[in-house]
């Protein structure tokens, strides 16, 4: 064997420093969850600065011929007694500041361990500790000392992502600080005590208008507590927008909301604004809990096992392949919750596991391999525990899918955070991330993939029209008015909690799964509807049914809904969702014989006769209604002229109907314009976009279209492009912009996406669950059937269910059963 230190001096170009920017690896196996702490530890190239774990770097090494890497191993130490009566345990504090890795919020998972740090030369792994250096030549212990001591200081991704500081407080200057008008009516408020809503005389949760000086009391929460919504309804008969709640002033500030933009804001005049109703700010004490301290204390009480789901059983925990839990980084059992369950469907499994697909979800291959194998699937080690303890703890290791976090949610405004987030929200963005990444191979989206048939009839003319779309998950509604127990048990529930009967049973509205099935399938009455038939407004029916039956459904059922005062609110509902499901009935059945189509005819111009392109005047509120949905500008302002300014179902009809348009969100080009999508000359799109998409593999006539299509922009072109790849491997695209489809009539149109299809019969094998008043907040945990037992997995908690309250979940994943 060759000396070491000739071997570090033949290795000596490859060894880096590390750099600021650089992205150092040195927690987590790039291909496994191995750590430090994991038995072998952890490898880092100290070339790519990646970690791989000890099954994994003579693969590395193989591959790339790199032979020199630190390798990391962690011993966890006993934490100390700190203040603490023979617990073993230093006393946890009690968090003070909605926030995550800031002092005085939440915890992130803070342990001590010992290193050992030494540099390693494969493939004979010889070794090379820091005392070994000081006998090396200069130019050797110099370059590799450096390049450890930069290793070992770098923030690792994993930490930096683990750590990644949210803080929940951070209010903006309200814009009516400035210049809110205030009423000089001769209001003058108590300053200390006595406060009471001037409607109810509720004397908690009470806020003062700070323009007139009303004292009301706040809103109403969904289990019925808090207010009586009397301080919100004043906003909306006056438009006054900002009250300060009277309980939480001191002369460090108070909670100030702002009904105009729905939040808690900043009123850097607060002082001022509060003398003009007699209340010096500078003599007032808190009384009230604050509006940040309430939901700190929801946060602690949904982390609670025993609170969150059935609660008074003893839950066994549960250990082996398929049964691994997941930490939760900071506000992310969203995410945990959606993948436990994606991880049971075997296209997710199958494509998943095995890393085919393309290189940046390889990462997702190691989070299906973590869940799936059982090596993480452990029991966690607890210093504080006796050795040798005979019951296993609740928490697993488990895995932190940092990794994988950062790569779903990168460059998106919620999911790149560490907010709450709505789980049903999430399973979309990662489906359509599946969507646009799978050019080839299988597509493991395709297991929920369904089309819906949506058919409308005019009602003057009883003629028909027929439209097909994609969609991935069936929203079912709450029929509130159909709940089974909406008598005296309801009222007598909702008097006790408002009169603060602390001992008052929760009382659900049950609403049967049966009523949810009928709202979702009977009639939906569009009263602006245009008529191509009558070429007026007049109303219509729609009628919405499966044109296919997917492999695997998944029902929302839309318990996060808006109050006619348009204030967000959770349904407390319970549901008796059933085990098995027969959709037959619900079946498309196309165009039936004898029934007459809408002719395809356009609505009257918007156009003025001797003007030969002006911009059409179109409804802005109809507009701003429809981009509020979350549908692209463009699309909206093409739904409202193309519709002839009829209304909102019209425009929304539209879209439902052209969403799947090459052009659907390039900008509207009027009759007669010369410019625009699919008439911009080639020359005009910008050669290095062009440069930039070809040298992704796609042709320069693809290239084109794909920027055409996405008014020149890059980033929404690459989106295009890979969203239509199966149009563009069916057409040829001419230099002139158009297909040989196009110019062909003969031919073809290019085929539909691909469905599953089979009977549209089920069984229920998973449901999530949401705890909380918002999907902004609260926590998420699922329920899976596993060999015919349910299992409950709560982040890093995996125990058999011995209650799984199937009424009260969220989401519901059902597969399809053979007749």
């Amino acid at each position: 064997m060759a000396d070491v230190g000739e071997v570090l001096m033949s290795v000596l170009s490859t060894i880096r420093v590390p750099k600021p920017g650089d992205r150092v690896h040195k927690d987590e196996c790039a291909l496994s969850f191995s750590s430090p702490e994991s038995e072998g530890g952890i490898y880092v190239c100290m070339n790519t600065f990646l970690g791989f774990g000890s099954q994994y770097v003579g693969r590395h090494h193989a591959r790339t011929g790199q032979r020199a890497y630190l390798h990391i191993t962690r011993t966890r130490k006993a934490k100390e007694d700190e203040n603490n009566s023979g617990s073993g345990h230093p006393p946890k504090k009690k968090p003070t500041r909605l926030a995550i890795g800031i002092e005085g919020g939440f915890d992130v998972e803070q342990e001590l361990y010992e290193e050992d740090v030494k540099v390693v030369i494969l493939p004979d792994r010889q070794e090379v500790t820091s005392e070994d250096l000081g006998t090396m030549p200069d130019v050797v212990r110099e370059r590799v000392s450096l390049s450890m001591s930069g290793i070992m200081a770098a923030d690792s991704v994993s930490h930096t992502l683990q750590v990644q500081q949210w803080d929940g407080e951070v209010r903006q200057e309200s814009k009516h600080a400035a210049d809110l008008k205030q009423l000089d009516n001769g209001v003058k408020i108590p300053p200390r005590c006595g406060w009471r809503c001037e409607v109810c005389d509720l004397q908690e949760n009470i806020w003062m208008n700070l323009t007139d000086g009303k004292v009301l009391c706040g809103r109403r929460y969904f289990d019925g507590s808090g207010g009586n919504n009397h301080a919100l309804l004043h906003f909306q008969e006056t438009g006054y927008p900002l009250a300060v709640k009277l309980g939480t002033i001191t002369p460090d500030g108070a909670d100030v909301y702002s009904y105009d933009e729905d939040d808690m804001v900043l009123d850097s005049k607060l002082p001022e604004h509060l003398a003009h109703f007699g209340i010096n700010m500078m003599t007032m004490e808190k009384t009230e809990r604050t509006m940040t301290e309430l939901e700190i204390a929801v946060n602690q009480r949904v982390g609670e096992w025993e609170v969150i789901q059935e609660s008074g059983t003893t839950l066994k925990p549960l250990f082996g392949p398929g049964l691994t839990g997941m930490k939760n980084l900071g506000n992310s059992c969203y995410l945990n919750s959606v993948m436990q369950v994606l991880f049971t469907v075997p296209d997710f499994q199958s494509t998943s596991v095995t890393p085919s697909l393309f290189s940046a979800f390889i990462i997702q291959a190691k989070l299906g391999y973590g869940l799936l194998s059982g090596e993480y699937s452990k029991p966690a080690p607890d210093p504080g525990d006796e050795i040798g303890a005979s019951e296993p703890r609740g928490d697993q290791v488990g895995i932190a899918p940092r990794m994988f976090k950062a790569l779903v949610g990168r460059g998106h405004p919620e999911f790149s955070t560490n907010r709450q987030q709505d789980a049903q929200e999430f399973l979309l963005h990662f489906i359509n991330m599946v969507e646009r990444n799978c050019r080839s191979g299988p597509n493991p989206s395709e297991a929920f993939r369904f089309l819906v048939e949506e058919k409308i009839v005019c009602q003057q003319s009883q003629k028909a029209k027929y439209t097909q779309r994609v969609d991935y998950i069936v929203q079912l509604p709450v029929p509130m008015d159909q709940a089974a127990n909406t008598g005296e048990e309801l009222k007598e529930a909702e008097r006790r909690r408002e009169e603060g009967d602390s001992s008052a049973p929760t009382v659900r509205a049950q609403i049967p799964f049966s009523a949810c099935m009928a709202a979702l399938s009977e009639p939906e009455m569009l009263t602006d509807f245009w008529s191509s038939a009558v070429q007026a407004k007049t109303s219509a029916t729609k009628t919405t049914r499966f044109a296919s039956f997917p492999d695997h459904l998944v029902i929302q059922i839309k318990k996060f809904t808006f109050g006619l005062d348009w204030v967000p609110k959770k349904l407390d509902v319970s549901i008796d969702v059933p085990d098995t499901l027969d959709l037959s009935g619900l079946c498309a059945t196309g165009q039936q014989p004898g029934e007459e189509l809408l002719p395809e005819v356009a609505p009257p111009p918007l156009m003025t006769p001797d003007v030969e392109v002006k911009a059409p005047v179109l409804d802005d509120s109809t507009v701003s209604q429809l981009c509020e949905m979350g549908f692209p500008l463009e699309a909206c302002r093409k739904a409202v002229y193309y519709t002839g300014n009829t209304g909102i179902d019209a425009a929304m009809n539209w879209i439902m109907s052209h969403m799947d348009d090459p052009d659907f969100s390039a900008p509207l080009v009027l009759p007669g314009s010369s410019s625009g999508p699919g008439t911009t000359p080639t020359e005009s799109l910008s050669e290095e976009h062009l440069a930039t998409i070809v040298s992704m593999g796609f042709s320069r006539d693809q290239a084109t279209k794909a920027l055409r299509a996405t008014s020149n922009v890059l980033e929404r072109a690459v989106d295009w492009i890979f969203s239509h790849l199966d149009d563009l491997d069916s057409m040829e695209v001419s230099e002139a912009g158009r297909s040989a489809a196009e110019s062909e009539g003969g031919r073809d149109p290019p085929p539909g996406p691909r469905v599953r299809d089979g009977p549209g019969k089920y069984e229920l094998f998973a449901f999530i669950s949401h705890m909380g008043t918002s999907t902004m907040c609260g926590h998420y945990v699922c329920h899976i059937k596993k060999d015919q037992q349910w299992v409950i997995f709560n982040d890093q908690k995996v125990c058999a269910s011995e209650k799984p309250p199937k009424d009260l979940g969220y989401l519901y994943f059902y597969r399809r059963v053979a007749d």
